[in-house]
């Protein structure tokens, strides 16, 4: 979750006013376009509870659990997860790109819900590349050329990564809080106090105490995180009881402190994936057609959409979802989600 701002570090603010320019042409350019665009209907959040029966497959190093829904024959959408967070954070987005032809997939990532790993050997990495290249196996496994990415928090950076890397594999992109493609030997420099305030989970999750203690209670932290990300928003118990089911997944703890000490270069990723990260490392631009989101009350840090709005080249727009919308975007505002996907198809 929080993903790591990576060259936020660096300076982004330098560059708001030629960003802003963009962020704003984009944004009218969009609007002017949308009366040719299909209209996600109207929902309730939380009107859905479930998927239909999920469905499991082996793709690269796993077997992967997910969710489908849409016509077999239509565009295909993958709608991807954050921490702590799993695949009903779409559970009202999937029926709407259903409704509107789209075949939608919702996989759980590595270390969640029923997805496993299929050898007890392999290490339990979870560096951006790698989880990347999951959903890529994914892909190949369901014999999906080319599809519309979407996601937020590790979900968002591991569409991003797709667009990026193998732009030819992403038809368009859906990205909450932008460009989120961190570098850890950029995480190296310091933020003021009050920014490093934000991250101090990964702090706790640096120490060997921080590991047991999100062990022990992996369910009170998760709603910890999802209460201050989400401040506005009043999920029920039993919203949140139905994604913390996946954390139970045997691997779960393993993936996420991996994940955050990894990228704070407190952990190695494998040698494997090195050209991979060496290219990310140098922020490339997303060519790709992308509209970007955020919530008006996203309680984890965040950048600057007039910043990141230059790491996107291709047809691009930005939207602020307004009403009180926090991190979890696409379960507190499911419409607003539905309806991205639906007109960066048109880009």
């Amino acid at each position: 979750m929080f993903e790591s701002l990576g060259q936020n570090r660096r300076g982004f603010l330098r560059h708001a006013a030629t960003a802003f320019a963009a962020v704003e042409l984009a944004t009218i350019n969009s609007a002017d376009a949308q009366s040719n665009k299909k209209a996600a209907p109207a929902i309730k959040p939380g009107t859905n509870t479930s998927f239909a029966a999920l469905k499991q497959i082996d793709a690269g190093l796993l077997n992967v659990g997910f969710a489908e829904t849409g016509p077999a024959s239509g565009p295909p959408v993958i709608l991807l997860q954050g921490w702590p967070y799993d695949i009903y954070s779409y559970v009202d987005v999937a029926p709407l790109l259903a409704s509107a032809g789209y075949r939608v997939i919702v996989p759980y990532l590595r270390g969640f819900g029923s997805t496993r790993f299929l050898s007890s050997e392999t290490f339990r990495n979870a560096q951006q590349s790698a989880v990347a290249l999951d959903i890529i196996a994914l892909m190949d496994a369901l014999k999906i050329e080319k599809a519309i990415l979407a996601g937020f928090d590790w979900g968002g950076r591991t569409a991003d990564i797709i667009a990026t890397l193998w732009p030819e594999r992403c038809k368009a992109l859906v990205s909450v809080s932008g460009y989120l493609i961190p570098s850890p030997e950029a995480n190296k420099a310091p933020l003021p106090p009050k920014a490093e305030l934000q991250w101090w989970y990964q702090y706790y999750f640096a120490t060997e105490r921080g590991r047991a203690g999100y062990d022990k209670y992996r369910h009170d932290f998760a709603k910890l995180i999802w209460q201050i990300a989400s401040p506005k928003w009043n999920f029920d118990d039993a919203t949140f009881n139905r994604t913390a089911a996946s954390f139970e997944n045997p691997d779960h703890v393993s993936i996420v402190i991996h994940n955050y000490r990894w990228r704070l270069g407190l952990a190695d990723g494998e040698p494997k994936y090195d050209a991979f990260e060496k290219r990310l490392a140098e922020f490339p631009a997303i060519t790709v057609p992308t509209i970007t989101l955020e919530g008006d009350a996203n309680g984890a840090p965040q950048g600057d959409p007039n910043a990141y709005a230059r790491k996107f080249s291709g047809k691009y727009s930005h939207r602020t979802v307004t009403g009180g919308i926090g991190h979890n975007l696409p379960q507190e505002a499911p419409q607003a989600f539905a309806q991205a996907v639906i007109d960066v198809d048109s880009y």
